[in-house]
């Protein structure tokens, strides 16, 4: 799998049915602003596998029903370069040509995504876009690039690995979205940044904290803060869900001394959770199961968070029961796409 080997583990190196629950069906269409789309209050949008060509990324969102999807991953080339690429392809480049007909049937459908830089391999090797290129203004560029592209309503920076101690490249980063926030504003356009980052069952680490100290400190706007509640990596049996639920909390206090000023209401809504459905990368000991995603998505909708996602689409499916960290399959016996059908119902 791509997308994480042990994600605490490098960190430490370096530091039942909706009526059931009471869940009615709600719209997943997307407001405008503008002309342009907004992500709706609440919003469950997995991870695609953009380098994983097994599947059409609209058709796949039109089956699944997930009208939101984080697109996985933006990146250099090699390292030191200021051009990022689709998984680090230079075949696929910030390009219509590159997703830009499958965004636009999303976008027709009343859905959109969310393209997302780094990810574990790029933030082990220098190829996330902030760690790559020394220039703020050409990172900043790269954003504007992707709105101006795909019309997209928020990009998402997935912090890991090597890029969690980076200072220089931390720093880099956040000066970029603060300048693009800065440039949409002047635009007449909407963006979001969210950070993407691991987490213990008791909350961010604190480089995770470091990396939101910095952006407080550059005037950089980081409307939602994405937590990886999976591949804890800690040598004993876990309940994935209730570490979620922790992990939120925790994070909630971190939150609370980054942004004094902001209300409950508001700092529960600057969290995301994402999940991986099944068995993750350490084995059996770390599985959410089908009998706990109805309970989640109660929780996300009554705490009121932002964001609930999972890693990912293209694993959402029980064709290899027992394997652990699989990228086309859950691990566990599911019927296809249910951990979609039930978070599905998070958009709103």
């Amino acid at each position: 799998m791509r997308r994480h080997t042990p994600l605490l583990a490098a960190v430490a190196a370096v530091s039942a049915t909706a009526a059931m629950i009471g869940i009615g069906t709600a719209s997943a269409g997307a407001n405008t602003w503008h002309g342009r789309a907004t992500l709706p209050y609440q919003v469950f949008a997995p991870y695609f596998e953009t380098y994983d060509t097994s599947g059409d990324l609209a058709a796949l969102s039109q089956q699944s029903g997930a009208k939101f999807l984080s697109l996985a991953f933006l990146e250099t080339a090699q390292a030191g370069s200021c051009t990022a690429y689709w998984n680090g392809d230079t075949s696929q480049p910030i390009a219509y040509s590159s997703f830009g007909s499958d965004i636009s049937q999303i976008q027709a459908a009343g859905g959109n995504v969310i393209p997302s830089f780094g990810g574990y391999t790029a933030d082990t090797t220098d190829t996330d876009i902030a760690d790559s290129c020394t220039s703020v203004g050409a990172i900043a560029r790269v954003y504007e690039s992707l709105i101006t592209t795909y019309n997209v309503p928020r990009i998402d920076l997935d912090v890991e690995g090597n890029s969690l101690t980076n200072t220089a490249g931390i720093n880099r980063r956040n000066e970029a979205v603060a300048e693009v926030e800065a440039w949409a504003a002047a635009h007449h356009r909407r963006i979001q940044f969210s950070y993407t980052l691991p987490t213990f069952p008791t909350g961010l680490t604190s480089a995770g904290v470091a990396v939101l100290q910095n952006a407080v400190a550059d005037g950089a706007t980081i409307s939602v803060v994405n937590l990886l509640t999976f591949d804890y990596y800690l040598g004993t049996e876990q309940n994935m869900l209730t570490d979620t639920e922790t992990a939120a909390a925790g994070l909630y206090s971190q939150l609370q001394s980054l942004y004094p000023t902001y209300t409950p209401r508001q700092l529960w809504h600057m969290i995301g959770v994402t999940e991986m459905p099944g068995i993750d990368d350490y084995g059996p000991d770390e599985t959410f199961s089908t009998s706990q995603a109805w309970p989640l998505l109660q929780w996300a909708r009554t705490s009121g968070i932002n964001t609930l996602s999972f890693w990912a689409l293209q694993r959402d499916n029980g064709g290899c029961p027992g394997t652990k960290g699989a990228g086309t399959c859950s691990g566990v016996t599911q019927p296809t796409w249910f951990f979609s059908h039930v978070f599905e119902h998070f958009t709103r």
